[in-house]
């Protein structure tokens, strides 16, 4: 208790505290994309729930994580490593690395993942022929409950890991990371359900946002050979995409309205 008030008295622990939500966020965008585009998949009675299931378990995931903080720092530890090395770059050292530690391992199966599921899902969209795709209203649907939550607890066990590593980085106080993770995934909980019915009724959308997951994969892959990518570039373009995207609905809609008025103001010309 002492250590709690302490911390709530120290200027510098509320600048963690409200950094590590901030950061904690937008980690947690990529994880509730992939819930959501995967919810979307169930019957409309079950797509909430499964919804508040995979982030309750994103919220276990994380805590539980916090508490073997040790064991998830160790995960960093190289495990085996390739004898290649890539080519050095300006700042000397080398272009990849292929010494890889459990935290790659897991990294890179996690964004073959996405990148497979991301691809399938593109391939059925663009696919003339009926799919189980979640731009197809009228397809029965493609995945079951419990199929559905197996793939959102594998990919919850990938962001937790790297929400909790930033976590670690960021500040070595564990009641800031826990007060941190509740907060962004109470936050993830309230935006689910809006996200989701904002991807399922505007069809593009979901074509952006499984070109986020595919990028997402991609990313991880990457930062699992030790190319890392910085986080603000990829959610730098994530934003102007969906700017772009955004634009492209208003200029639909504008459309829209135009030809439903059309026919209104050619009728009050007839004489």
């Amino acid at each position: 208790m002492q250590s709690l008030m302490t911390l709530a008295a120290d200027p510098a622990a509320w600048a963690a505290l409200i950094t590590l939500i901030v950061m904690e966020v937008v980690l947690g965008i990529d994880n509730l994309v992939f819930i959501s585009i995967l919810s979307n998949k169930l019957p409309p009675e079950q797509q909430a729930k499964a919804r508040r299931l995979g982030i309750g378990l994103a919220l276990i995931m994380r805590l539980v994580l916090l508490s073997t903080i040790a064991f998830i720092v160790g995960l960093t530890a190289p495990v085996f490593e390739l004898p290649w090395t890539g080519p050095v770059g300006a700042d000397g050292h080398p272009a990849f690395e292929l010494a890889f530690s459990w935290r790659d391992l897991i990294l890179i199966a996690g964004g073959l993942f996405l990148v497979w599921k991301a691809t399938n899902e593109i391939h059925h969209t663009m696919d003339p022929t009926p799919s189980h795709d979640v731009l197809d209203k009228k397809a029965p649907i493609a995945i079951n409950f419990g199929a559905a939550i197996i793939q959102i607890l594998l990919l919850d066990i990938v962001f937790s890991i790297d929400s909790i590593l930033t976590a670690v980085g960021m500040t070595d106080d564990l009641p800031i990371m826990v007060i941190a993770v509740i907060v962004a995934v109470g936050l993830m909980l309230v935006a689910a359900s809006p996200l989701a019915n904002f991807i399922n009724a505007n069809p593009s959308v979901v074509m952006l946002a499984l070109g986020f997951l595919l990028m997402i994969g991609a990313t991880l892959i990457a930062d699992g050979f030790g190319v890392h990518v910085p986080k603000g570039y990829i959610y730098a373009a994530m934003a102007f995409s969906g700017l772009v995207e955004g634009l492209n609905m208003a200029s639909r809609r504008a459309q829209q309205r135009k030809a439903a008025a059309a026919p209104m103001e050619k009728s009050d010309s007839v004489p």
